[in-house]
């Protein structure tokens, strides 16, 4: 049945983590779209929980739609996929409320505005707890074992019996889906030690700004195994995203692109996604009546759509060539504010034993596209325009434009930084001047 964002037409689109759709959803947007001209699809990332994606949908959408009604070109839509993708509960609610003239932002605004000061606590809270166990049934001894090693001291035999716990999830939840940039679907920051892999999520951790307490209560981390719990839990943490990023690609494959192929066929498509959501649109593509791709702090790799991978040329990225599928731009936005991708998402895939690849760090070695878009020989770059500017990106074809959106995409608190701060009129205007390109 429709709904209305800002007096356009609104269809709910849901998914389960095998990509079976709600077909009550479904066939409401198959049955009423005859008489658009142009569709706009935004799938959510970890926000998961029903009324928090929908206020992104209506702040993004309802900036679009200003957009649209001042320049109207036919007759627009917009869906929302929901699938099965939980945020952890200590994480701060996303703000998707539209920016107000007097609340200050725009591309002129350069200075990064952070939250307040999160004092990190290794324990999960009940509703993560829930929430992991609602997730990932098929885990929910290892995840059981991990809480209640969570709220012990730290000592040694507490980390390794953690990190066996980690590896136990990791078997028991994988959905077998990567990036490219590893030979299996397991995390290989698995094959280091613990302690090691437990010190690089801390670090990372007190880089985006939480503080570490001792168990008196005073901040540092100066003894032995201080802090190691908090990146134990961390470790977690980027092990139960790695694991939602693989169903993204699931629910896209087999759920939203068939779907977009039995929509009308004069119908002009306009792919969104943030996060795992620009991972599950970009598996979406294929179907002629998309025109358009935006992805917005895309948490996945930055090599995606390579071929061949710069450091290893027997071997491509999981969407080479994928962008060559859209009758039209595929554009990645990104933001060097985004913590959840720039910080933590390469953790998951460092090992000891790297080095350095084609004079950049592991870190780059190992990125995500939120954090410095997309890595592929055909890519170019530009600056963020102003919404309603009459300069034209450099959009074309079968190739893809990054977009450092940096100067508006810089606002939120440890762990993930900025990475949920996407609702700008600069950012619809992409997606507008986007979708009416030809």
């Amino acid at each position: 049945m429709t709904d209305s964002i800002a007096g356009s037409p609104f269809w709910d689109v849901v998914f389960d983590a095998d990509g079976d759709a709600d077909t009550r959803t479904t066939d409401a947007l198959l049955a009423e779209t005859g008489d658009l001209t142009d569709l706009y699809v935004f799938s959510h990332g970890w926000n998961n929980e029903r009324g928090t994606a929908r206020r992104l949908y209506n702040g993004f959408f309802g900036l679009l739609a200003q957009q649209l009604a001042a320049d109207p070109r036919g007759k627009a839509g917009f869906a929302g996929v929901y699938w099965p993708a939980k945020r952890w509960s200590d994480e701060p609610i996303p703000n998707f409320d539209p920016p107000t003239a007097a609340g200050g932002g725009g591309i002129a605004s350069a200075t990064p505005a952070a939250a307040g000061t999160t004092v990190a606590d290794p324990a999960l809270d009940e509703q993560t707890l829930a929430d992991l166990l609602d997730t990932f049934p098929d885990a929910k001894d290892s995840i059981e074992r991990m809480a209640a090693l969570l709220r012990q001291p730290a000592t040694q035999p507490t980390l390794d019996d953690f990190f066996a716990a980690l590896n136990d999830f990791a078997q028991q939840s994988g959905a077998g889906e990567n990036d490219g940039e590893v030979a299996s679907g397991r995390p290989r920051m698995l094959e280091d030690s613990p302690n090691d892999v437990f010190a690089r999520y801390r670090d990372a951790l007190v880089a985006s700004g939480a503080e570490i307490h001792r168990g008196d209560g005073t901040a540092g981390i100066g003894d032995q195994l201080g802090g190691l719990l908090n990146g134990a839990k961390e470790a977690l943490r980027v092990a139960t995203y790695w694991e939602m990023k693989g169903r993204a690609g699931v629910v896209g494959r087999k759920g939203l692109g068939p779907l977009l192929g039995r929509l009308p066929a004069g119908l002009r498509v306009h792919l969104i996604g943030h996060s795992f959501g620009a991972r599950l649109v970009s598996y979406a593509i294929g179907a002629p009546q998309v025109k358009s791709v935006t992805l917005l702090q895309g948490a996945f790799s930055h090599f995606a759509f390579c071929r061949p991978l710069p450091f290893d040329a027997g071997r491509n990225g999981a969407l080479a060539g994928q962008q060559q599928k859209v009758d039209g731009p595929v554009t990645v936005c990104f933001s060097t504010h985004d913590d959840a991708v720039g910080r933590f998402y390469p953790l998951a895939s460092l090992a000891k034993r790297d080095d350095t690849a084609a004079g950049h760090g592991l870190l780059w070695r190992w990125g995500g596209m939120g954090a410095d878009g997309a890595q592929d020989l055909d890519a170019v770059g530009e600056g963020l325009r102003a919404a309603g500017s009459g300069t034209p990106y450099k959009f074309a074809r079968n190739r893809i434009l990054n977009i450092d959106a940096s100067q508006i995409v810089r606002t939120g608190g440890a762990p993930s930084g900025a990475h949920s701060d996407i609702i700008h009129p600069e950012l619809t205007w992409v997606v507008l001047a986007a979708s009416r390109f030809s």
